[in-house]
């Protein structure tokens, strides 16, 4: 005695569902950040930079080595002129590391090496003013890839003013 049991044929009311976007808008935002590989490229070449700025740039200003002292001296602005550049550039190379920062420091960094390639054409008549303008051309890269980060501080500083 097997009782048959019979399942309810009523069918369900039709679900309205709201347009989707097509799956390739809905994936890809209006504005798309940096590739994966140039994230990673340009992550490693602030730290590069960043290591380079505080260790072998900013290191012998902050303690006062001969050469970065006679360099200053010859420059004419003295001791003090020479600690502030070197803090100047430990505190960018710290600031390419915090990601919201790393788009304005580039760009500070930038003028920091106008006003050293200056420096190299009228004081130490052009010695070594490619150097300079090497670092502003990587600064540069570095702002322009993370120039969204910028437009994010800048938006992160007017909502707090």
């Amino acid at each position: 005695m097997s009782e048959a049991t019979t399942i309810p044929t009523q069918t369900a009311p039709a679900r309205t569902t709201p347009q989707t976007a097509p799956a390739s808008a809905a994936t890809s935002p209006a504005h798309t950040g940096p590739s994966r590989r140039t994230d990673l490229t340009v992550r490693t070449l602030q730290i590069v930079l960043a290591l380079f700025l505080a260790v072998a740039s900013a290191g012998p200003k902050l303690v006062g080595h001969s050469s970065a002292a006679d360099s200053f001296d010859t420059i004419g602005f003295g001791d003090w002129f020479m600690y502030l550049t070197g803090v100047l550039e430990v505190a960018g190379a710290v600031a390419l590391l915090i990601p919201v920062l790393s788009g304005v420091s580039a760009i500070a960094l930038i003028g920091l090496m106008i006003g050293a390639f200056i420096t190299q054409l009228t004081v130490f008549d052009g010695e070594n003013a490619l150097t300079p303008v090497i670092f502003l051309a990587l600064f540069a890269v570095v702002a322009w890839v993370r120039r969204q980060r910028t437009a994010e501080f800048v938006a992160l500083v007017r909502s707090r003013i």
